[in-house]
């Protein structure tokens, strides 16, 4: 038996749940979820995967503390800077190109041209620094 899709929805207007075991299931983004992600108020298991618009640099730090994230330039050009003990790490992904996000390693983007860029990660726990 094969399971019928759901109707379409704007993936950069809403998070899809992807739990380990292999489903899938959308997740409005309110303005309440990374708070209440980060606080514990709201559990995932699995990842969570969105995309968005870029077209600024991200303007704080961000670390996730369990697991790696996957970025994926599906049309953005930017750099993924990564927080060493030694300064800074850049890594340039052009459109179509992806990185691994280190768990436990603070990063941050720099948009060279705007696109959209996706975001694969299990966000418990995410913390959020100032530059």
């Amino acid at each position: 038996m094969t399971a019928r899709p759901n109707p379409a929805f704007d993936v950069t207007a809403t998070y899809v749940h992807l739990p380990d075991g292999g489903a899938a299931m959308t997740v409005d983004c309110t303005p309440e979820f990374w708070r209440e992600l980060a606080s514990g108020e709201r559990r995932y298991d699995g990842r969570l995967m969105t995309a968005h618009h870029v077209s600024g640099d991200m303007t704080h730090w961000e670390m996730h503390p369990a697991g790696e994230e996957l970025l994926v330039s599906a049309g953005a050009t930017f750099e993924a800077i990564f927080q060493r003990k030694d300064g800074e790490e850049t890594v340039a992904l052009a459109p179509g190109m992806a990185c691994i996000v280190p768990r436990g390693t603070w990063h941050r983007i720099r948009v060279i041209d705007p696109g959209v860029l996706v975001f694969i990660t299990q966000g418990e726990g995410t913390e959020h620094k100032p530059l």
